[in-house]
C-alpha cells in the first residue's frame, strides 16, 4: 500500500511500539500500540503519528522501605529507526522550531496472505538550527510544566500533520485523536480550511468540513487528566492570531483553553473506551453525545508463549482471527492447567531474576500492576491485616506480586507503593508479597499470565476501561475485581472471574468486605480444592473474555461504525 492509499491518520502522544523503546508511560499509550498492530493485521489503510520522547517516561528505583525515585529512560532512535528526509516546522513562542521524523513499521500478523505495514512517525526537534530549550521539546514524555506540555501538543497536532503533507499523504479522511494532546491538528485543519475557501471567520460549512475529518477517543473520567491551559499562556505559545480564532471556539471556557472541549466541538465522533465509561464522559461533557467502544487488546503481543503453542495445536487460525477463541472449549483442562503451569514458571524465574524473591509456584498468586495512583488503590488488599492472616490459616497461603509506577510529582501514589511495603514487612513470612520496580511491557507480559488471578480495586466509576485484566483473561487467569470499566462487560460471577460488590456506588469498608469474603469463601477453596473447577474458569476466560476483548474486535468496530461511518469519500 502506497502513502497515498492510506486514509485514516492516528495521532497519540505516546505510543508502545516496542518493549526497546520508552515511548509509553501505561495503559494510554500500550492501548495506542496494540491497536496499530491490530490495523496492520486487519489491513486497515492507516498511518500513525506520535512524539519520539528520546528521555521516555523514567526508570523507577525503589528502596527498600519502598520510596520511588526517577532517573530517564534515555534511548538513541538512531540505533533502531530509520530517518525520513522531511522536514517541517511548527511555530512556538514566536519560534520557528523545526522538526525532523523517524519511521517504525507496524507488522501485521504472519499468515496473512498479504503482509501489511502500518508506518509510524515519531517526531523529533534534536536538530542543531533549534534554540537549545527547543530541541528538548520532544524528550521527556508528560514531563517538565504547562508550557512544556502545550510546546509538545503543538508539536504532535500542528507539527504531525504538517509532516503527513510534508511526505505526501495527501488522501487523510480521518483523524483519529487518541485523546486530546493532538487536538491542535484540529486548528491546522481549520486554517487550512478557510484559506482554501477565503473565509476571514470560520463558516458553519468551514466547521463542518472539518468536522467531518476528526473522530476523538476520550481515555480518562478523570477531570486532572485533560488537557486546560491559561489563556495568556495559550497566547505566548500560540501567538495572538490563533488565539483569536481560539477565543471564539468552545474550546475556551473561563479564561483558559480547554482542549478537550475544544475537540468535542470539531469531532463528528467521540468515544469512551467502555460502555460505563461512555456514560459517564456523556455527563463530563454536557451537550456533546460520547458513545463507546470498549477497548481490546493485541492477543499476539500478550499471549504467553506457551498459550500460543497450545493455540497453534487448537485453534490455529488465532492470530489472525482472534474469534477462533470460541473454539478453546474444545481444550482439554489438563492441557490449560499445564500450559499456565508453564506460564507461572516463567513468572517465578522472572521474579528471582528481578528481586531475589523465590515464589513458591504451587501457592494462589495474585498480580496487581497499575499505575500507582490515588484513585486505583493498590493498598486496598491490606487494609485488615489480621483478617489476611485468619484467611491464610483456614483457606490456604497467598502470594502477591506487585508493579506500577507513580508519576514524579504524585505524592499520594509513592505512598501506596510505600503502604504495600509496609504491609508486606508486617506480614513477614505470613504472606510472601513483591513488588517489582520499573513496570514496563517485558515485566507485564510475564505478570499477565503467570498469576492465577488478577486483582483490580479503583474507586467507581473512575475506571475508564482497563487492559491488564484483558490480557490476563487471554492467558487463562480470571480477574477478581470491582465491577466498572470493562469489567461489567466481562464478568460472569464465578465463570470468568468475580466481582468486588456490585455496580451500585459503595461505601470502602463494604469492597473490602466483599473482597475478602471472595477470596476466602471462593476463589482459595476452588483453587486448592477443585483444581478442575478453577480451571474450567480459566477456560471460560480465554473462550469468552479472550474473544470479545481483543484488538481485532475493537478496530474493527471503529472501522465500521466510526471510521467509515459518515466521512466524506469513504465506501464501506
Amino acid at each position: 500500500m502506497n502513502d497515498s492509499e492510506r486514509t485514516i491518520a492516528y495521532f497519540s502522544m505516546e505510543i508502545g511500539l516496542d518493549p526497546r523503546f520508552p515511548t509509553y508511560s501505561g495503559g494510554l499509550g500500550v492501548l495506542a500500540g496494540d491497536s496499530l498492530r491490530a490495523a496492520a493485521d486487519l489491513r486497515i489503510p492507516m498511518v500513525g503519528v506520535t512524539l519520539v520522547h528520546r528521555k521516555g517516561y523514567f526508570h523507577q528505583r525503589l528502596d527498600e522501605r519502598g520510596g520511588q525515585t526517577e532517573t530517564p529512560a534515555e534511548w538513541s532512535p538512531e540505533d533502531f529507526l530509520e530517518e525520513v528526509t522531511a522536514r517541517v516546522s511548527v511555530e512556538i513562542e514566536g519560534r520557528a522550531v523545526y522538526l525532523r521524523a523517524w519511521l517504525y513499521d507496524v507488522h501485521g500478523a504472519p499468515g496473512n496472505t498479504v503482509e501489511q505495514t502500518v508506518p509510524v512517525y515519531l517526531l523529533d526537534s534534536r536538530l542543531p538550527e533549534n534554540d537549545p530549550r527547543d530541541q528538548e521539546l520532544t524528550d521527556v514524555l508528560y514531563g517538565g510544566d504547562q508550557r512544556y506540555r502545550l510546546s509538545q501538543e503543538v508539536i504532535l497536532g500542528l507539527g504531525g500533520i504538517a509532516l503527513l503533507r510534508e511526505l505526501g499523504y495527501d488522501n487523510i479522511r480521518v483523524h483519529h485523536l487518541n485523546e486530546g494532546h493532538s487536538g491542535l491538528l484540529v486548528l491546522s485543519l481549520l486554517e487550512r480550511r478557510m484559506q482554501a475557501s477565503g473565509d476571514t471567520w470560520p463558516s458553519e460549512e468551514d466547521i463542518q468540513a472539518v468536522r467531518n475529518r476528526c473522530v476523538f477517543t476520550v481515555h480518562t473520567p478523570v477531570p486532572a487528566g485533560h488537557d486546560t491551559f491559561p489563556a495568556e499562556l495559550t497566547e505566548q505559545v500560540l501567538g495572538a492570531e490563533r488565539m483569536n480564532l481560539l477565543r471564539r471556539t468552545p474550546g475556551f471556557i473561563d479564561g483558559n483553553f480547554d482542549l478537550t472541549a475544544f475537540v468535542m466541538s470539531f469531532a463528528r465522533s467521540a468515544n469512551g473506551v467502555s460502555m460505563r465509561h461512555g456514560q459517564v464522559s456523556s455527563g463530563m461533557f454536557p451537550g456533546f453525545h460520547v458513545g463507546a467502544i470498549t477497548n481490546g487488546v493485541h492477543v499476539g503481543t500478550w499471549l504467553s508463549e506457551p498459550f500460543a503453542r497450545l493455540f497453534d495445536r487448537y485453534i490455529p487460525p488465532w492470530r489472525r482471527d482472534t474469534r477462533y477463541f470460541r473454539y478453546a472449549m474444545g481444550i482439554p483442562l489438563d492441557e490449560i492447567r499445564g500450559t499456565h503451569r508453564e506460564s507461572k514458571e516463567m513468572l517465578v524465574a522472572e521474579v528471582k531474576a528481578r528481586s531475589a524473591v523465590e515464589l513458591n509456584p504451587e501457592v494462589l498468586t495474585i498480580g496487581f500492576a497499575r499505575r500507582a495512583t490515588g484513585y486505583k488503590r493498590g493498598d486496598l488488599l491490606f487494609t485488615d491485616l489480621e483478617r489476611l492472616r485468619r484467611m491464610i490459616r483456614s483457606a490456604g497461603p497467598l502470594q502477591v506480586v506487585y508493579a506500577g509506577k507513580a508519576h514524579p510529582m504524585d505524592e499520594a501514589g509513592k505512598q501506596i507503593i510505600q503502604d504495600v511495603f509496609t504491609a508486606a514487612g508486617e506480614l513477614g513470612d505470613a504472606m510472601k508479597v513483591v513488588y517489582l520496580e520499573d513496570y514496563d511491557m517485558v515485566l507485564g507480559r510475564y505478570l499477565v499470565a503467570g498469576v492465577d488471578l488478577w486483582l483490580n480495586n479503583p474507586q467507581k466509576p473512575l475506571e475508564a476501561s482497563g487492559t491488564s485484566g484483558m490480557k490476563a483473561a487471554m492467558n487463562g487467569v480470571p480477574s477478581l475485581s470491582v465491577l466498572d470499566g470493562w469489567w461489567i462487560e466481562g464478568h460472569i460471577e464465578g465463570v470468568t472471574g468475580w466481582a468486588i460488590g456490585d455496580e451500585h456506588p459503595a461505601q470502602e469498608g463494604d469492597e473490602i468486605r466483599s473482597l475478602y469474603d471472595k477470596l476466602e469463601h471462593a476463589i482459595m477453596p476452588m483453587y486448592y480444592r477443585r483444581p478442575n473447577e478453577y480451571a474450567t474458569v480459566m477456560r471460560y476466560c480465554i473462550a469468552i473474555n479472550g474473544d470479545f476483548f481483543s484488538a481485532q474486535r475493537m478496530m474493527g468496530q471503529y472501522l465500521r461504525n466510526v471510521y467509515y461511518a459518515t466521512a466524506e469519500g469513504f465506501t464501506p
